[in-house]
């Protein structure tokens, strides 16, 4: 039975899981561009399984995401070399793997931002930082 990659292993692998827009619309073009990236991403690995028979769930996503990312910062072009690179690294079959559901996330010293940026810069003109709390 192959196991199902989940939403937040997207999320967190395609790093979508702090969208950078403002807008609704923008978020979901935003979100349409990481599905596109996802997909891309596996039509990769779905060749460079078939070329080296193995089963697309065998290669490492993160690993294929690291080549391909590579390659576009080098301004590359995508060939065979990269469909073999992305299945040099094969990942076991872990069917008793557990992982604990816990935010990694430490929190920041700082408060929210919940007024516009520009009254707090006046704020904190007018009145100066607030004091650290310990």
């Amino acid at each position: 039975m192959p196991t199902i990659l989940k939403n937040t292993d997207i999320k967190t692998t395609l790093g979508m899981n702090i969208l950078s827009c403002k807008t609704p619309e923008m978020c979901e073009k935003e979100i349409w561009i990481y599905f596109l990236a996802n997909n891309l991403l596996r039509l990769l690995i779905a060749q460079s399984a078939i070329i080296y028979d193995l089963k697309p769930r065998q290669i490492s996503f993160k690993h294929a995401l690291q080549i391909l990312s590579t390659y576009l910062l080098l301004e590359q072009q995508i060939d065979e070399n990269i469909l073999a690179l992305i299945a040099k690294k094969t990942v076991g079959n872990r069917p008793s793997r557990m992982e604990p559901r816990a935010v990694k996330r430490r929190p920041k010293p700082y408060k929210l931002l919940m007024k516009p940026r520009a009254i707090a810069k006046e704020e904190i003109l007018k009145n100066g930082h607030p004091k650290k709390i310990k």
